[in-house]
């Protein structure tokens, strides 16, 4: 029986050895979960997997985002899905795929797997984005939109109106820029009203 003799082999090992081999397999499964941890994490941070059948934005949200500035404007510089609801950072990042581990139910369950559920939830849904950019200070946005780079001289004099007022008012981007890539949803207050604790 080979088996019976490896066993035995195994069992004259000692303790050293035992420790050498298991460090060094651990050190491979690591090295395995890591590869699928960080797949994971690009694919599911891409167009392609927001835009995918499995993911219901597919026949709701994503198809509004097409045409948007967003996606189609004279600079040919796109925003996609991932650039808006998904934070570079590699903390805030993972933060956000934990409490996307969360929508997983809703997925399981269908609760917006139709056209019309997807509708009843669409302010629940905005105020949940809505809420974390205003948590975050429009991270999102700032990942391509920097204060510093803003030229004032190519802003309409209301637009920079505007953006002071809100500055001096501690507005973030999404107090005022929503509704931009997605259709404004009924039945509530907007980004402004929203009491954030």
């Amino acid at each position: 029986m080979p088996y019976g003799r490896a066993l035995n082999r195994l069992r004259k090992w000692t303790a050293g050895r035992k420790a050498i081999v298991v460090a060094v397999a651990g050190f491979f499964l690591g090295l395995v979960g890591l590869s699928l941890a960080g797949t994971t994490l690009v694919y599911t941070s891409s167009e392609q997997f927001c835009s995918s059948n499995c993911h219901e934005m597919a026949t709701n949200v994503a198809m509004e985002y097409q045409g948007t500035v967003h996606d189609a404007n004279r600079t040919g510089v796109r925003a996609t899905c991932p650039d808006c609801h998904v934070p570079r950072q590699p903390g805030p990042m993972i933060w956000r795929k934990v409490l996307a581990t969360f929508e997983i139910w809703g997925k399981l369950t269908g609760v917006i797997d139709t056209k019309e559920k997807f509708e009843q939830h669409r302010y629940e849904l905005a105020t949940h984005v809505w809420t974390r950019m205003k948590k975050t200070d429009s991270l999102e946005c700032r990942n391509c939109h920097h204060d510093d780079a803003m030229s004032a001289e190519l802003q309409s004099d209301r637009a920079k109106a505007r953006h002071a007022k809100g500055k001096a008012e501690g507005k973030t981007c999404i107090d005022c820029h929503f509704g931009i890539a997605h259709k404004e949803p009924e039945g509530g207050p907007g980004p402004q009203e929203l009491k954030i604790e």
